[in-house]
């Protein structure tokens, strides 16, 4: 679809980042998203309701816990010994 005529450019983005979501609800979603599993009206909705900027921080944030677990997991396998088979 394209913009309307009288549109500026980036005046969707002003709204979407206008948008006040609970932050909440956009880490749900992003955890969701994380498994990959999501029905496609909770994707609209989604898109119709969260803000752009909260999702990427919760999607660092995500990811950054899921790091510190995997590193974690991986020096209490090494520490107890059970890996050294």
């Amino acid at each position: 679809m394209s913009a309307p005529v009288d549109a500026r450019p980036g005046e969707d983005l002003k709204q979407a980042v206008a948008r006040r979501g609970s932050f909440l609800r956009t880490f749900k979603a992003v955890a969701w998203s994380f498994f990959g599993v999501r029905k496609g009206a909770e994707y609209e909705k989604d898109v119709a309701q969260l803000n752009p900027l909260h999702v990427i921080v919760a999607g660092v944030i995500a990811a950054a816990l899921f790091v510190a677990g995997l590193v974690l997991l991986v020096k209490w396998v090494i520490a107890s010994g059970v890996a050294a088979g």
